[in-house]
């Protein structure tokens, strides 16, 4: 399960903010994950309970919000949704995409005090 993995760089990220900001408690974080980026959401959401216990997130509010994926055709110079890898285009049918936009995980805010 790399959730885990990912939820413990998440914590790492609002430790290491909350040296730079100067914030002691994390009351909410939202998260923007790819609906392609291979993180299951509900799994993400238990290790994030799991992972920030006893930190300054804890209890702190998971908000995910779910990016659509869109790829650009190559054939056809035109930007598409997509809803996995290797889908044809739905405008030429052509497999030569490119994904610009739902593979990414990132921190998009922070509530802090």
């Amino acid at each position: 399960m790399h959730e885990m993995s990912l939820c413990e760089g998440v914590l790492q990220v609002l430790e290491d903010e909350a040296k730079r900001q100067n914030f002691t408690k994390v009351k909410s974080v939202w998260l923007e994950i790819g609906t392609m980026s291979g993180v299951e959401i509900e799994a993400m959401r238990f290790c994030f309970d799991a992972v920030v216990g006893n930190s300054l997130a804890d209890g702190a509010k998971l908000e995910i919000i779910e990016i659509p994926a869109e790829a650009w055709c190559l054939n056809c110079a035109q930007s598409v949704a997509v809803k996995q890898r290797f889908d044809a285009c739905p405008v030429c049918g052509s497999y030569q995409l490119q994904v610009i936009r739902g593979d990414e995980m990132r921190i998009k805010e922070l509530e802090v005090e």
